[in-house]
């Protein structure tokens, strides 16, 4: 029901549907029992069944939702696929279109650079409530109108004290990095302040973040899936997502991070360690090393489980 509908064209389009049969005694009834004035714009679920005053609540009431939860580590296709499968959109390529190149009037995205996917980390993972008939535009603001509640203030002021020099985009950059990396939440800050020591060493070759989930976020966009193990000559595809060949972060974010992979973003752990490598041992842990050669010994050690 569109917003500002009065009581006879809702009538009408009752009558049309077969869900009344009279529009003339739906006006009155209307009338008389007070509902004229109260229907809510929005779609509400009807059937034949029901009687005139059942249906006058019904259109009086809030509009039907539908509720989806989008959880921390998604990229922005996944999420299409995630509201495609719960009914939330109904063209998967109509939306991405509108992710990118829609107006959204939000100071953390002016001047971002030019990449695909131009919304990548920023469409905030949480459990959302939506109409029926939400526009494509206003799924998309629910999600930014969240990013930009979650990224506080406080945020913003400590990326100014990071060991390099950030901005916000580097930030959501480097937090769906930990995102990816840090299955076990209690690495996500020590993560966070291996990759920040790598930035910012005077060795080339350590400024090679050389991160697995980058690599996987370029076969994901490549076939659709990420790989169960990667092989040596994933790490040398020539795409500016590669942290094994380029240096520094890549040239955008891999997955929509959650607050805590932010918190750890603007807040790494002041640490020694250069290097991690998971453990491999279900625990979803790494172990952690300030030498290559110690790292090479975790290599050992980790890869026979």
């Amino acid at each position: 029901m569109d917003k500002g509908t009065n009581t006879t064209e809702i009538a009408a389009k009752l009558k049309e549907q077969d869900l009344i049969k009279n529009e003339t005694m739906f006006k009155l009834f209307s009338k008389i029992n007070g509902y004229d004035g109260t229907y809510k714009s929005g779609t509400h679920i009807l059937n034949s069944s029901l009687t005139n005053d059942e249906i006058m609540r019904v259109l009086s009431s809030e509009p039907a939702t539908r509720m989806v939860t989008i959880p921390e580590g998604k990229t922005l296709t996944q999420i299409v696929d995630i509201l495609y499968k719960n009914n939330i959109i109904k063209d998967k390529e109509k939306f991405k279109q509108t992710a990118n190149t829609a107006e959204f009037d939000y100071d953390f995205l002016k001047n971002l650079p030019k990449r695909n996917n131009r919304l990548e980390g920023y469409l905030f993972p949480d459990t959302y409530e939506y109409d029926y008939n939400a526009s494509d535009t206003e799924i998309i603001i629910k999600m930014l109108d969240n990013f930009d509640n979650k990224f506080k203030q406080k945020y913003k002021d400590m990326i100014e004290k990071l060991p390099v020099k950030m901005d916000m985009d580097k930030v959501v950059i480097m937090a769906s990095i930990i995102e990816k990396e840090a299955q076990n939440p209690d690495d996500r800050y020590l993560i966070s302040g291996v990759l920040y020591n790598r930035l910012d060493s005077k060795d080339k070759s350590l400024r090679r973040l050389q991160v697995d989930a980058t690599i996987q976020y370029i076969i994901l966009n490549q076939t659709g899936a990420y790989k169960d193990r990667l092989l040596y000559k994933d790490l040398e595809v020539d795409d500016p997502y590669n942290t094994y060949m380029y240096e520094g972060l890549p040239p955008g974010p891999i997955c929509c991070p959650g607050e805590a992979s932010i918190k750890a973003a603007v807040n790494p752990d002041d640490t020694s360690y250069l290097f991690y490598v998971a453990k491999g041992d279900g625990s979803g842990g790494h172990a952690f090393a300030r030498t290559y050669a110690q790292h090479q010994a975790n290599i050992n050690k980790y890869s026979t489980k």
